[in-house]
């Protein structure tokens, strides 16, 4: 059976056939009007196959038109992810308040209309939804639970949605205080670098309040292409840390590929152009490549948060007893890397600890 799903913004096909975790793509709704009107669904609100894991798009929230979407949206955290997440929800039409330690990286923001508080307790307070965008665990923690973070200002009817990139022992120790408080708790790291967040084109691995996806659903497909639900909180965070640690082997393993090529005489240019064409192709490769081959590292991704998440990965690994070897040698290139004072380049520039043991 195939089912035709069709909008104003793109065809999509939906089969029986289609596996449990394939990626469905989402259309990104701009006007303001999207948050005063109800949404409307063409398919069921209930999920069509029964899954333990689910995926949905845009055309299929799983929102129903009784649900009230969020009218007051706070993010913390503008960074090189935050910053973009945060602006096209205000493009959206969003009412957006936003948090940063150094405020001058909420001037961006301000100027495109959002409203700013001078803490994250007081950014909750003022908000029926926040989300948080943290470089690692312990800013995750002390923004989410320390002196005046937001777990101060949350309550009843709240929610706080955490796209950071933690370990599931932080995600879930964020989601204890966040529901002391009587208020729901979302992890959602998100699948994607720099410039899928200013293209609306992030991936969300959610995992907790289910009732609390389902509100948050529509602001998710404005950052996003697509969302995962995956159940209980610690899922989200172990299903980022997975992907990343593939991530980081791959370029590491790429970044070899590269040298080895010129090293026998090869053009590596054409090593990515062959590469693009096989089996073996990824969007990663052919879009770092080529700076790569020049040595120039324009950070979409820092190298110190691909190492972070080799680390964290490598722990969940331990706590399972799965054996890891080659994330791990990857984990101590990235090592190298930042000891030679690359941690804030792209992730790419791990090819530079390779160039040092020449």
């Amino acid at each position: 059976m195939t089912l035709l799903v069709k909008s104003s913004y793109s065809h999509r096909f939906l089969s029986s056939s289609t596996p449990a975790m394939s990626v469905c793509s989402s259309f990104c709704p701009q006007l303001p009007s999207y948050f005063r009107q109800k949404p409307i669904n063409s398919l069921p609100t209930k999920p069509l196959f029964p899954l333990s894991f689910k995926v949905f798009s845009s055309q299929a929230t799983g929102v129903s038109a009784e649900d009230e979407l969020p009218g007051r949206i706070g993010f913390l955290g503008m960074g090189i992810m935050g910053t973009p997440m945060a602006q096209n929800l205000l493009k959206a039409g969003c009412d957006v308040t936003v948090w940063n330690r150094t405020k001058s990286k909420c001037d961006p923001l301000i100027s495109l209309g959002a409203k700013y508080q001078p803490s994250p307790d007081e950014v909750a307070a003022s908000c029926d939804v926040t989300f948080a965008m943290l470089a690692d665990p312990e800013s995750a923690m002390d923004v989410a639970c320390g002196k005046h973070g937001a777990a101060s200002g949350m309550g009843p009817g709240k929610g706080y949605v955490d796209v950071s990139t933690v370990d599931g022992d932080t995600s879930k120790l964020i989601n204890g205080h966040i529901k002391a408080t009587g208020a729901s708790f979302l992890e959602a790291p998100v699948s994607g670098s720099k410039k899928p967040a200013e293209d609306g084109q992030l991936i969300f691995l959610a995992a907790g309040d289910k009732s609390l996806y389902n509100t948050v659903a529509p602001l998710l497909d404005i950052m996003g292409k697509s969302r995962f639900y995956l159940g209980d909180v610690g899922n989200g965070a172990a299903m980022k840390l997975v992907v990343n640690m593939i991530m980081g082997s791959m370029m590491a393993t790429f970044s070899e590929g590269l040298l080895l090529s010129e090293k026998v005489g090869l053009d590596p240019n054409v090593l990515v152009e062959v590469v693009s064409q096989g089996a073996i192709s990824a969007p990663m490769y052919s879009l770092k490549g080529p700076s790569m081959i020049e040595s120039l590292y324009p950070t979409a991704f820092p190298l110190k948060h691909q190492q972070k998440d080799l680390r964290l990965a490598l722990g969940l690994a331990e706590s399972v007893s799965q054996s890891t070897p080659i994330a791990a040698a990857a984990n101590e290139l990235y090592k190298v890397a930042k000891s030679h004072g690359l941690s804030d380049e792209d992730f790419s520039a791990v090819i530079e600890a390779l160039k040092a043991k020449k």
